[in-house]
C-alpha cells in the first residue's frame, strides 16, 4: 500500500500516463522471451525493464532455478483448475504454463497498462453445460488501458474492478468491468472455487462488495438501497491513522470456514462472510495494532494457517489454528530495522472484541547482515506479500531485501530459514501448489517458490531441507 505519488514514481508511470493520454486503440509493443524485455512507451517507461538473469545470492538451502523476464512484474496467482500462473505487470497480463513448474513458459499475454493491481486474484465459476470459466481480477487505483478493451480508458479516476477472462490461456482478454465507490487497490474472491462475490480494499471508512454472478456484468452491491446512490460497507480496519488521515484498507484474505480478515490502517478485523452480502464483524486486533512498532504505517495482508483446526482459548500454535500471520508495511522508512515487519498474532477468540494480540515480529535486519544480502539502510526494505507452506515455512518478499524464507513453527520466535537476494525488488513470493493427476491444485504446496520482482521479472527457486511434517502434527 502506498501514497499514489510514491509508487507512480517507482513504476515510471509518467511515461505510462503519457501513453494512456494518447491511447487510440494501440498500446506500445511488448517483447517477451529469453532476453531482456523492454517497453517502447514514453519517456522513462522502460526504466524498470527486466534485467538479465543474473544468479542471485542465496543461502545454502535455496537453489536458483531460473529467471523469466517480465516487465515491471507486480503480482501473480495460480490457477486452481489448470497448470497456469498469471502475472500482472504495469503493462501486461501474462499467462505462464507451469506444467513443468521449474520451467514456466509464456503462453499468452495482453497489453494492460494499469496502476496498480498489487494483488492478482484468480477466480473460477462452473456453469452447467459450459466450459469452466477462469478469470483474474484487476484492481485499478488510478489509470488503466488495454488493447483488448480500447473503448474504455480510465485515466485518473481509479476505483474500478476489471475481470480478465483467462479461460483460453493463449488469449487473455478483458471481459467486463465495474465501477466502485471505494478503493480497488486490491480485490479478492471470497471463494476462488466459485467466485461469485469479491471484496475491495476500501477507503474512507468503507469497502465495496462486488456481485460477479454475471461475469459479463459485475456490479457493486448497495449496502443501503433506501439511500440514494450506492453505499459501501464499514470495517474497523479502515479507521484513520497518522499516515492515512481518512483511513485505508488494503487486503481481504479469505482463510476458510467462512472467516475473512481485513487489513488496513487501523489494524486487522475478522469477519464472518458466510452471507457474502451481509458480512458480520467478529473481532479485531487489540490496541497494539494502532501503535509503534506493531503498526507504523498499515497492516498489509494476513493469513490464518490451519484455520480448520481453530481452537479458541488455547495456547498460540499452528497446530491449534489460532495464529494469524500479518505483514505490517512501512516501505517509506529507509532504516531497515524499522521499515516494516512480518508478524505473528494470537487469535484468542472470534466471539469477543479485540481478541487478536501480538506475539512476535521481524524486520529485515533481524534476518541477517551483509552475508545474507541485508543492509542497515535501503530505499525499500519493508516486508510485503507472503505465502504460507503447510510445514510452517513462509516465503515473503522484502522489496530490495529480496526473497526471505521464515520459520514460524514457534510463533513466539520467528526464525530465518533461507534467502535469495537478486539485486532487484521482490513484491511477492508464492509456493507452487502440488497438483493431482488432472492438474488441479491441492491444498499442500511443493518446495518450489516463485518470486515476482518488479526489476528482474519472475524468479524460480527450490528450497531444500524443508520440515518433513505438517505444522499441524500433534
Amino acid at each position: 500500500m502506498s501514497r499514489a505519488t510514491s509508487r507512480i514514481t517507482r513504476l515510471s508511470a509518467v511515461g505510462a500516463a503519457a501513453t494512456l493520454i494518447t491511447f487510440g486503440g494501440a498500446l506500445p509493443a511488448l517483447a517477451h522471451g529469453g532476453g531482456n524485455v523492454a517497453l517502447s512507451a514514453g519517456p522513462g517507461a522502460g526504466a524498470l525493464a527486466a534485467l538479465p538473469a543474473v544468479p542471485p545470492l542465496t543461502s545454502g538451502n535455496v537453489k536458483f532455478l531460473g529467471n523469466f523476464p517480465e516487465t515491471q512484474a507486480i503480482s501473480g496467482d495460480f490457477s486452481i483448475a489448470t497448470e497456469h500462473f498469471y502475472v500482472s505487470s504495469a503493462d501486461t497480463i501474462s499467462v505462464f504454463d507451469v506444467s513443468d513448474p521449474a520451467n514456466p513458459q509464456l503462453t499468452g499475454t495482453t497489453a494492460n497498462f494499469v496502476f496498480e493491481n498489487e494483488a492478482m486474484n484468480y477466480g473460477q465459476q462452473r456453469v452447467p453445460g459450459k466450459p469452466l470459466r477462469q478469470f483474474v481480477l484487476v484492481g485499478v487505483d488510478l489509470y488503466q488501458a488495454s488493447t483488448s478493451d480500447p473503448q474504455h480508458v480510465n485515466l485518473g479516476r481509479g476505483k474500478e474492478l476489471i475481470l480478465v477472462d483467462v479461460t483460453d490461456p493463449a488469449n487473455p482478454h478483458i471481459r467486463s468491468r465495474a465501477a466502485a465507490t471505494s478503493s480497488t487497490h486490491t480485490v479478492a474472491c471470497i471463494q476462488r472455487t466459485n467466485c461469485t462475490y469479491a471484496y475491495s480494499a476500501g477507503s474512507r471508512g468503507f469497502y465495496s462488495i462486488f456481485d460477479l454472478r454475471d461475469w459479463n456484468n459485475p456490479v457493486e452491491v448497495d449496502s443501503d438501497p433506501n439511500t440514494d446512490g450506492v453505499q459501501g460497507f464499514e470495517s474497523p480496519a479502515l479507521a484513520p491513522n497518522g499516515d492515512f488521515t481518512r483511513g485505508a484498507g488494503h487486503k481481504w484474505n479469505f482463510v476458510g470456514n467462512d472467516i475473512a480478515y481485513h487489513t488496513g490502517s487501523a489494524g486487522t478485523a475478522a469477519f464472518d462472510v458466510s452471507r457474502p452480502r451481509h458480512p458480520k464483524l467478529l473481532t479485531t486486533t487489540n490496541d497494539a495494532a494502532l501503535t509503534t512498532p506493531w503498526n507504523d504505517f498499515i497492516h498489509h495482508n494476513s493469513w490464518q494457517p490451519h484455520v480448520f483446526q481453530f481452537r479458541p482459548g488455547t495456547r498460540a500454535s499452528l497446530a491449534n489454528g489460532n495464529v494469524l500471520l500479518i505483514t505490517e508495511e512501512d516501505y517509506e522508512e529507509t532504516d531497515c530495522s524499522i521499515a516494516g515487519s512480518f508478524q505473528t498474532w494470537r487469535v484468542g477468540s472470534l466471539a469477543r472484541p479485540n481478541a487478536i494480540t501480538p506475539l512476535d515480529r521481524v524486520e529485515l535486519t533481524d534476518l541477517g547482515g551483509p552475508a545474507e544480502g541485508v543492509t542497515p539502510q535501503g530505499a525499500f526494505c519493508s516486508a510485503h506479500w507472503f505465502d504460507y507452506h503447510q510445514t510452517g515455512i513462509v516465503a515473503i518478499g522484502y522489496y530490495n531485501g529480496g526473497t526471505r524464507f521464515l520459520d514460524v513453527r514457534d510463533p513466539k520466535n520467528i526464525k530465518p530459514f533461507g534467502f535469495a537476494q537478486g539485486g532487484g525488488e521482490v513484491w511477492d513470493s508464492y509456493w507452487v501448489p502440488k497438483r493431482d493427476a488432472q492438474g488441479k491444485a491441492l491444498r499442500d504446496k511443493t518446495n518450489l517458490a516463485y518470486s515476482v520482482d518488479i526489476v528482474r521479472g519472475l524468479d524460480v527457486y527450490r528450497v531444500t531441507n524443508m520440515p518433513t511434517k505438517r505444522a499441524t502434527a500433534r
